[in-house]
């Protein structure tokens, strides 16, 4: 056989592969709105730069409910390619062939994905759409498992992992979910269960209840972003990669930065608490005014959100309301752990009084989980800068980046009140004998909280005490935080010699 009639040949294969579909599944996955696996991986990818790998790679098991089928790339295409200019892995299950389930082989061609990625240190995508483990493959898809997790766990910390669910996310599929940094899902078709609704104990559950995006997304907290429409969704995983390094060797990404450093916004010198949001601090100190924000759904209570300052990368966290919950403290403590993984720096709005405790939530383990937020605090190395806007009260303000928990630069607004609880609450505490006796409890009650606030909770007081490194002008808030980061550029932390943290 000539050279040419071999290339005839391999053209053929490779047509068979990429085109060997079952046409009724494959038409039924497009019926649904959803992409198909090798559409995924064009729509994320810069034009032209996939390179497959393991194309030819097919289950060793063809058997399946006594029939012989095909099993094109054995239900996953794997490989590399850029996205501007980049390098990146992808993988990406295939509902039209075995409904995108996990065998032997297919486990295998994800585990070579990592092990390339890992060694070229460069971020995994994965496009999730399965119907979960290949049954007829047993104890041997189970391992597949196996060695997905631990790969995965090999790369924790290392290069940065993102799951995009565009369809089922059955049983231990999940989690894959669970181990990656960020998970995007389709809000129109991704669903993701561990057991399936009808095999609970509730016989209220169902698939909307339980397995649905908008569960995940602002209940369980497993879902980081979330849109209808596929090509959306992708835009958005390549929007966030913008803003990600390629592994924890890298610096945070840097850009070239058109928007003016020293620019004061004078309406932050008028900030009305009541009406206003953090949110619009947020949004006035960035670069361009753009962000990203992470869990927008999950844990309202705090913001988590990229953004850059001076066209660096920097992880902005802020609240939005007064008191902190559960699920607002595990959100602000997944995002510092990342954030210092990854060497970008952490920038902390602080207006807070208190942690929201209820019956429901101490039974959670609410005070393990706010332990976890402060170690996550004080254990990061990257440049932590706080800024404190209004109120600051008790250990609800400790755990938000203090400069008792290790920021390395802490300023303060004029309006900031620091203290261990409110003037008020603390008057009646300290002098609830003196109001009693006293004939004008209202003056006795005015004079001792003005007493307090300029002795205690004044932010001139604490600025005093070394806990805030300077008050400074709303307006100049975004000038003063990115000198701060200029300045904490080249910081070096010792580290203590130890295997790993116990939190």
């Amino acid at each position: 056989m000539s050279t040419l009639q071999k290339l005839s040949e391999l053209e053929a294969h490779k047509s068979a592969i990429q085109n060997g579909y079952d046409e009724a599944a494959k038409k039924a996955v497009l019926d649904k709105g959803k992409l198909t696996a090798r559409d995924r991986i064009t729509h994320l990818l810069d034009e032209n730069s996939f390179v497959e790998i393991g194309a030819f790679i097919t289950s060793k098991t063809t058997a399946c409910k006594g029939e012989k089928v095909q099993a094109p790339a054995d239900g996953v295409v794997c490989g590399y390619g850029t996205i501007e200019g980049n390098l990146v892995y992808v993988y990406s299950q295939d509902p039209a062939v075995l409904g995108g389930s996990i065998g032997e082989m297919h486990a295998k061609k994800i585990v070579k994905t990592y092990d390339d990625a890992i060694k070229m240190g460069a971020p995994v995508v994965g496009f999730i759409d399965t119907v979960g483990l290949r049954l007829e493959e047993s104890i041997e898809a189970l391992n597949g498992y196996g060695m997905i997790f631990g790969k995965m766990s090999e790369a924790s910390g290392l290069i940065p992992q993102i799951s995009v669910v565009c369809g089922d996310c059955a049983g231990g599929v999940s989690f894959i979910t669970g181990l990656s940094d960020f998970t995007f899902i389709s809000t129109k078709n991704g669903q993701m269960y561990l057991n399936s609704p009808n095999t609970l104990e509730d016989k209220k559950a169902s698939f909307d209840t339980v397995a649905a995006s908008n569960v995940h997304l602002s209940q369980s907290g497993l879902a980081h972003f979330g849109q209808a429409d596929e090509q959306v969704l992708i835009g958005e995983v390549r929007n966030l990669m913008s803003y990600l390094p390629a592994n924890s060797d890298d610096e945070a990404p840097c850009y070239q930065c058109v928007d003016d450093l020293n620019r004061v916004d004078e309406a932050l010198n008028q900030f009305d608490f009541e009406v206003a949001n953090a949110k619009d601090i947020v949004t006035s100190i960035v670069d361009d005014c753009t962000y990203v924000e992470v869990s927008k759904e999950y844990g309202a209570k705090a913001l988590t959100a990229f953004a850059r300052m001076n066209g660096v990368t920097v992880g902005m966290i802020a609240n939005t309301e007064k008191t902190v919950d559960l699920q607002a403290i595990e959100k602000i403590t997944q995002f510092v752990n990342f954030c210092d993984a990854f060497n970008i720096p952490l920038v902390t709005l602080s207006q807070i009084e208190r942690i929201e405790s209820t019956v429901e939530t101490e039974k959670s383990g609410i005070i393990k989980a706010a332990s976890k937020l402060a170690f996550a605090f004080a254990n990061a190395t990257v440049p932590k800068v706080n800024v404190i806007l209004k109120e600051a009260y008790g250990m609800a303000y400790t755990l938000m980046n203090s400069k008792h928990l290790g920021a390395d630069y802490v300023y303060a607004w004029p309006t900031a009140e620091v203290s261990t609880m409110n003037s008020e609450s603390a008057v009646k505490i300290m002098y609830g004998e003196e109001l009693e006796q006293a004939t004008d409890k209202v003056a006795v009650m005015n004079e001792k909280i003005a007493e307090f606030e300029a002795t205690h909770s004044s932010v001139y007081a604490v600025a005093a005490h070394g806990y805030i490194d300077d008050i400074i002008e709303p307006a100049a808030t975004r000038k003063r935080v990115i000198a701060a980061l200029e300045v904490l550029y080249t910081k070096q932390v010792a580290s203590t010699l130890k295997k790993h943290p116990t939190v």
